[in-house]
């Protein structure tokens, strides 16, 4: 089906990719479908499009990329909510605040988005880690992962004309575009 997005202009996506929410996201409870957007630099910064509203999209990122001892526990009742008999079934992504400072940025590891694998459906769950920040700043951390990464991220939604950057540049032009949005969005 074709989505028409007001970041990335008209993506053609899956139906089997449409990632549904029954409760929304904290801040944005009305929405409650999206699809991941790659936008095709090296940031490794991927977006959460809203179906429901062109105009929302929020940064995203696999907190394993910047924290690889970042954990996710989650309660019988959140599990059974998902469909989900364990975590590893599961995809999980941070939402990411960009300001103009780009190295300044940070994930609320706190309200991880937590998306069934299979099923496709999702929930932003409040964690009960006490020790979790909901703005962990992870610039450097990003930084370094992105300059040792090379992938192939041929099965993710991507724009029609990726562009390739490399390093602080490519964080820099990723999260340029970011800051418009997080501006306007509610903190979480």
């Amino acid at each position: 089906m074709k989505i028409n997005t007001t970041r990335f202009g008209e993506l053609e996506v899956d139906k089997k990719d449409i990632i549904t929410f029954t409760e929304g996201l904290l801040g944005f409870e009305s929405l409650k479908k999206f699809f991941i957007v790659d936008p095709g630099d090296q940031t490794l910064i991927l977006w959460f499009q809203s179906i429901d509203d062109p105009a929302t999209a929020f940064p995203i990122i696999e907190p394993k990329i910047f924290k690889p001892d970042y954990i996710v526990k989650l309660l019988p009742a959140e599990l059974a909510s998902l469909d989900l008999e364990s975590v590893n079934e599961a995809s999980i992504y941070t939402i990411l605040t960009i300001p103009k400072v780009v190295t300044e940025m940070s994930a609320n590891l706190k309200a991880p988005i937590v998306i069934n694998n299979q099923n496709k459906k999702a929930r932003q769950i409040v964690l009960q880690d006490s020790k979790l920040e909901v703005k962990c700043q992870m610039y450097k951390e990003l930084k370094k992962y992105i300059v040792a990464y090379s992938s192939d991220d041929s099965t993710r939604t991507t724009t029609e004309a990726p562009r390739v950057v490399t390093d602080e540049l490519a964080v820099a032009t990723a999260t340029d575009a970011a800051a418009t949005n997080n501006e306007t969005r509610k903190e979480i």
